[in-house]
């Protein structure tokens, strides 16, 4: 049985090797789970759909430039539409935006 929090050997193979259990033991299926929040990205009102990590990772980033969420969507808004005229899919912009984050830390 793997330890609590720790990444175990998968029960299986990937072909032709060992893999390791990308699954913490301790994993929060809720982290999963998408909520829609009303908020304003320079002024206009919309909806957003991430799953429950993301609006976490999203907290840590305002916090981190000591604002709010929506501040911080509202300059990713303004510098997607600055630098590149906009973006199809804004979820999937945050959601790399967040990774993004996680990979580099300030």
């Amino acid at each position: 049985m793997m330890q609590q929090g720790r990444r175990g050997a998968c029960q299986g193979k990937w072909p032709g090797k060992q893999c390791i259990d990308p699954f913490r033991a301790d994993f929060d299926m809720m982290q999963v789970r998408p909520v829609s929040r009303s908020v304003r990205l320079n002024g206009f009102a919309t909806c957003l759909r991430l799953e429950v990590v993301y609006w976490r990772i999203l907290e840590r980033i305002a916090q981190a430039n000591q604002c709010t969420v929506s501040a911080v969507l509202s300059y990713v808004d303004r510098e997607v539409h600055l630098r590149h005229g906009g973006v199809r899919n804004f979820s999937g912009l945050i959601r790399v935006i967040c990774v993004a984050w996680l990979l580099d830390p300030p």
